[in-house]
């Protein structure tokens, strides 16, 4: 049986886009971003868009995805284009009688806005309010729910790759089997490309896997992350492999405290810098202040980086329902690095730690066989 309306939660996502729309005298607005209209809709189909205006919603995408709008959106006026994107959005636009375009600037590109200003002459074009973004950052239960999904695949996929870690492999095949057990166990693709680094490659804090191979005594830095019905995990843990040099293993409980007492902190209410502080302060007293490089963590949902941002450039307050990172670092260019991740959602008074991954100091230290 057809659907002629979208399910409950669609509609409540539509109005708030809607509503916000009338605000600002916006007839329609154009969300390009596959996760923004995945979120909206539930339409999965890539290289497409959306435009919402007041009474209806109009997806402009290809033959290709035929089936999943008829599948997914079939309440909505779907146009299916053979030429560029664009073209048919300046098309299906014009038909809208638009008298003012709101466009997602972060995510369409400079030519495409100049391609629809030329092909819309009569048309305002203004920029979206964050609307979509300020929506996905506290989470349904049936989003937290994918998300806890997402990790369990990860945990569970990362405690079966350390068993099969051998010395002599490189980063690229332990990336692989990491990616290899996370589908097996149901993810759809990878949360982001995982970072599998070792010794001085560690020290790069988005490193990309290569040739280095483990040896008796090396560091591996791991980061990785599953995909489970559009939501994402993200977890990062660091292991030696037979014992733990005493510089890293400082640096290590350096780490884990640091974590600890940002986690401790979390709660609805507060600062975002103010967590990203207690965990830079912490490091800091440990000496190793200028060697955390990047911001204690971000917001995770359809995409891996979201809003909010967890770190000393936000003043923004934490909301109950968001989930975020906590990832801490201490990196010695040269040398190595140490980084370790967690994903935690924001309650009222507290929080939640929603990956369980073993982290101690003893944990961190793995045998490997020849």
């Amino acid at each position: 049986m057809r659907r002629t309306q979208p399910t409950r939660q669609f509609q409540i996502r539509l109005d708030a886009v809607r509503q916000a729309m009338r605000k600002q005298s916006i007839t329609a607005t154009l969300v390009a971003h596959p996760a923004d209209y995945f979120y909206l809709t539930g339409f999965t189909g890539e290289d497409s868009a959306i435009l919402v205006t007041a009474r209806a919603v109009t997806v402009v995408t290809d033959g290709r995805f035929e089936a999943a709008a008829k599948k997914e959106v079939a309440w909505a006026n779907v146009r299916f284009r053979k030429g560029e994107l664009t073209a048919e959005l300046v098309d299906t636009i014009q038909g809208l009688r638009c008298k003012r375009l709101a466009i997602q600037p972060q995510h369409v590109s400079v030519a495409t806005r100049n391609t629809l200003r030329k092909g819309l002459r009569d048309i305002e074009l203004t920029d979206a309010p964050p609307t979509i973004a300020g929506l996905r950052e506290c989470k349904s239960a049936s989003e937290l729910k994918k998300m806890d999904a997402a990790i369990r695949v990860a945990e569970s996929a990362y405690r079966a790759m350390l068993k099969t870690i051998r010395i002599g492999q490189t980063e690229l095949e332990l990336a692989a089997r990491l990616e290899y057990e996370m589908k097996r166990r149901g993810s759809t693709e990878p949360a982001f490309g995982s970072i599998v680094a070792i010794d001085a490659n560690a020290a790069l804090p988005h490193a990309v896997p290569g040739k280095r191979r483990v040896k008796s005594g090396c560091m591996i830095l791991f980061d990785w992350g599953a995909t489970v019905e559009g939501y994402r995990s993200d977890l990062t843990r660091t292991v030696f492999v037979g014992s733990i040099p005493a510089k890293f293993k400082a640096i290590y409980e350096a780490v884990l405290a640091s974590q600890k007492k940002a986690i401790a902190a979390i709660k609805a209410g507060v600062r975002m810098c103010d967590v990203d502080d207690i965990a830079r302060q912490h490091i800091a007293d440990c000496g190793y202040g200028e060697r955390f490089t990047h911001g204690l963590g971000h917001g995770l949902g359809l995409d891996v980086h979201e809003s909010p941002s967890l770190s000393w450039r936000s003043d923004q307050k934490l909301k109950a329902g968001m989930v975020v990172t906590v990832e801490p670092g201490i990196y010695l260019p040269g040398a190595g690095g140490v980084r370790i991740e967690d994903d935690v959602r924001v309650m009222g008074r507290t929080c939640q730690l929603m990956s369980h991954l073993p982290k101690s100091l003893k944990s961190a230290v793995i045998e490997v066989a020849g």
